[in-house]
């Protein structure tokens, strides 16, 4: 394409961005940020401005082909050099000069994120695009997650390295700020009347607090009080049990071929405590965070990951293979940058970073490749505290005697900088408190404990081998993840790392705790050599898909509770072991298999029982016709399928009915919904009290559930999309939903189609919004080979082709070869050049 045919395309895309916008968010008013809405758009004025407004924001909407500038504190030249699929490839002379290129570049492409995130985590959201953001200012405050890294950031060292870096990156976006026209103010500054704030170096910790919360935070002590109040201490338990009934650890068991089945007969529901639930209702009000939805869903697998590596061994040309597969919220501009940096003998790695942190957390160099799922551990607990003044307290109780609360006073400013409300926040020595009806609360996180997490993904980056990286590592706090690394010398590793807390004997981190006493307090972190892990099994694979990380049979211990149904380990680890020649292509058609290893559990049950109702003439019209279209399904979710819509509404009907007694009086369920695979354990107890429905005279058993859950998906089905036919396809109903970060209309992706259903290894939320929202693979060969792609492009520019432009491969599958050049001089053909050089 010629420069004027460019031009005129990127002029056009930018035209209709201003349509879009302009019949969309302009007209309505609305613009969000995650699930809230934060507003009016201000006046198009400035907007439609010809010189300056949104057709400015189509001019810089592409790199310049080649550029040269000149940054203060660089020490030597820099080269930059974006190969075909937008990536930059980073080459530097020292570590210092190329963090300093790297915030410049990331700064560039992706600034107006940057700052959004931020501010989340600061609480300073109404400083941006006032008031209509103040309670979720306030709810960002109260979490402490700035707090915290605040701290973090001032215990580092000055000589420290990782200071020394992360101010580097830090001054390499205040220097695209510095050199920043006008008509590069990115578009969302232009739409909030607003100008971008200067960077911070602690704001990268801002940005690893941000992924605690997304990973690490946990209120289940608060939900788990409703239930209790609900059905009982002992049915509570058993519906969210501290260890799964079905295990498929991440730590494999030597000589085990296939999942342990663990379960028993639950307990019956005990009668409702109508005392106990009012205390459980501010519990559970205090519990309520849409940005918390937002970030995770509010779906059993929403925010669902999948790794694994192949041992030499099992792979077909004899070289380590491995897969990763991070699911988070899907956005635009998405969660990850591309990048690739070097600095000869010192670094050279490959990988996605987060606008925001000079590290990749996901990524490979020419020794070895690393990615990471997330462990879900209980790394949170509630103490409930006694206070002198439950209005205005000064002091808590412990051990007997008063101690005096820290006070930390939050005031938030709206966009002219008047003061809109001041808050005061109380901390005893384990963290913040929070008031949850006349009982006040306080928490221990190990996303507020002290630590340099920064350091050590930094230098994790550089390893040279599986051994090095695990050792580098063990210094990391959290959030807790679980690494999966293999290595050009043929080994694959894993270790659920983070810090895990030793609580005494008598607490249980699923409960809320007595905090009058010290002795309930942590009593420090698990060693090393405890985590769950494993090096070189005999299997010749491993994987971790979020499940429970050891079989509670090999170690006991208390790592949390309420896991994740573990249907995708099921699966990815039938097909390892399957298949002892894996390929590269193997382990990418793997990323979207379409078949769940939940179905099995629950489809053959479901049509012998409407079998038996029908031989019995018990059996409606609705469930037979049901079960004759069920009987043609292959149980896999592609896209042109048109019998698993059928079989998502009967479980979900499924669901609904058998928890019944988890709604009160009000008919509204309290708290989350036991896991697919507790379901999957009540399925072998057809008479159990917990299939009766409340709402009507019989008593239901198993087989009665079934049948009517059939018959209703039916119903509802055909009354939603006509009978059955094309519009029953599974790529028109269940489709990814990828908004813009303000959720602007036009700016978002929707209705894309997505290889996904229950227990697959590409689950999807049931909006769509949360998924895969990185995928690639590496070949440990002596030249490492790699492929990925994620949902989005490297511009946060709208109008920018390379905004979106990654879309098409995620949807259907397929990874892009991802280059990885020795020199800049490798690199054929660069799309943008730019060279970074040291001020005269």
């Amino acid at each position: 394409m010629n420069e004027a045919a460019r031009v005129t395309k990127v002029m056009t895309r930018a035209s209709q961005v201003a349509v879009v916008l302009l019949s969309g968010a302009m007209l309505a008013g609305a613009v969000y940020i995650g699930a809230r809405p934060i507003g009016r758009v201000p006046a198009l004025g400035p907007f439609l401005d010809p010189a300056h407004g949104v057709w400015a924001v189509a001019r810089t909407a592409e790199l310049p082909r080649t550029a040269s500038l000149r940054m203060a504190g660089l020490t030597d030249s820099v080269a930059v050099r974006y190969d075909d699929r937008g990536v930059p490839h980073i080459f530097a002379h020292n570590e210092t000069d190329l963090m300093r290129a790297l915030g410049f570049v990331v700064a560039r492409d992706r600034l107006f994120q940057m700052e959004l995130q931020t501010r989340a985590v600061a609480g300073t959201l109404s400083e941006l695009v006032g008031a209509a953001t103040l309670e979720a200012d306030r709810e960002a405050r109260a979490q402490g997650l700035a707090w915290g890294a605040l701290r973090k950031w001032r215990a580092i060292p000055d000589t420290a390295e990782s200071h020394r870096l992360v101010t580097a990156y830090s001054d390499g976006v205040n220097a695209y700020l510095a050199q920043m026209t006008r008509d590069d103010v990115p578009l969302e500054y232009r739409l909030l009347g607003a100008t971008p704030q200067a960077w911070k170096p602690e704001y990268t910790y801002f940005l690893l607090a941000r992924m605690s919360l997304t990973l690490s935070w946990n209120d289940e002590e608060l939900r788990r009080a409703g239930l209790e109040a609900l059905v009982g201490a002992r049915a509570a338990d058993a519906l969210f049990p501290v260890n799964a009934p079905i295990q498929e650890p991440i730590q494999p068991v030597p000589g085990r071929r296939a999942p342990r089945f663990a379960g028993g007969v639950l307990p019956p529901p005990a009668p409702h405590d109508s005392a106990r639930l009012v205390v459980a209702e501010a519990f559970e009000r205090a519990a309520e965070s849409p940005t918390i939805a937002a970030l995770r869903g509010t779906g059993e697998v929403a925010v669902g990951s999948n790794n694994w590596a192949v041992a030499p061994q099992r792979a077909a040309a004899g070289r380590a293979l491995l897969s990763g597969d991070p699911h988070l919220q899907l956005t635009l501009p998405s969660i990850w940058y591309e990048v690739h940096l070097q600095v000869p003998g010192v670094i050279d790695t490959y990988g996605v970073t987060i606008p925001g942190g000079p590290i990749i957390p996901i990524g490979f160099n020419r020794s070895m490749a690393w990615t990471a799922t997330n462990t879900g551990a209980d790394v949170l607990d509630y103490y409930a505290e006694t206070v002198d003044d439950r209005r205005h307290p000064t002091q808590y109780l412990l051990d007997g005697a008063w101690k005096p609360l820290e006070r930390r006073i939050e005031e938030y400013r709206g966009r002219s900088g008047r003061v809109l409300r001041t808050d005061t926040i109380y901390h005893t020595h384990r963290g913040p408190m929070l008031r949850a009806g006349g009982q006040w609360l306080s928490r221990r996180w190990t996303a507020l404990e002290i630590s340099d997490e920064g350091e050590a993904l930094h230098l994790a980056d550089k390893a040279r081998s599986v051994d090095e990286f695990m050792t580098v590592m063990g210094r990391y706090v959290g959030p807790a993840q679980n690494f999966l690394t293999a290595d050009t010398l043929g080994h694959i590793a894993i270790r659920s790392t983070g810090f895990y807390p030793i609580r005494p004997a008598t607490v249980r981190g699923d409960h809320i705790t007595d905090g009058t006493k010290s002795a309930n307090d942590w009593q420090g972190y698990w060693p090393v050599e405890r985590y769950p892990q494993a090096k070189d099994p005999a299997q010749g694979y491993l994987a971790s898909n979020n499940q429970q990380p050891k079989d509670p049979v090999v170690d006991p211990s208390y790592m949390g509770s309420n896991w994740p149904s573990p249907f995708r380990a099921m699966r990815i680890n039938a097909l390892l072991r399957a298949d002892s020649a894996v390929t590269p292509d193997a382990m990418r058609r793997y990323q979207t298999d379409p078949v769940s290893a939940q179905t099995e559990l629950f489809l053959p049950a479901m049509l012998d029982a409407v079998a038996r109702a029908a031989a019995a003439g018990v059996a409606d019209t609705f469930a037979i016709r049901g079960a004759a279209l069920l009987r043609e399904w292959d149980g896999r979710f592609t896209a042109d399928n048109e019998r698993a819509v059928l079989y998502d509404a009967a479980m979900a009907e499924l669901t609904q009915r058998t928890w019944d007694e988890l709604r009160g009086a009000t008919n509204v369920r309290r708290g989350p919904t036991p896991g697919a695979t507790i379901l999957a354990e009540l399925m072998r107890d057809p008479t159990s009290p917990w299939w009766d429905v409340r709402s009507t005279p019989a008593r239901e058993t198993r087989d009665s559930v079934l049948v009517v859950s059939l018959g209703t998906a039916y119903r509802t089905v055909a009354q939603r999309y006509g009978p059955p036919g094309p519009r029953w396809k599974w790529s028109g109903i269940r489709t990814a939903t990828i908004n813009h970060m303000l959720r602007l209309p036009g700016l978002g992706r929707t209705k894309i189609p997505m290889t996904s259903g229950r227990g697959t290894l590409s689950p999807s939320d049931g909006d769509g919004a949360h998924g895969a929202s990185w995928r690639f693979v590496v070949e440990l060969a002596p030249d490492v080979r790699a492929w990925g792609t994620y949902p989005g492009g490297q511009s946060g520019n709208p109008v920018s082709e390379r905004y979106d432009d990654r879309l098409t491969s995620w949807r259907a599958g397929t990874l892009d070869t991802l280059r990885f050049p020795r020199r800049a001089a490798d690199l054929p053909a660069p799309r943008f050049s730019l060279t970074l050089r040291p001020e005269r």
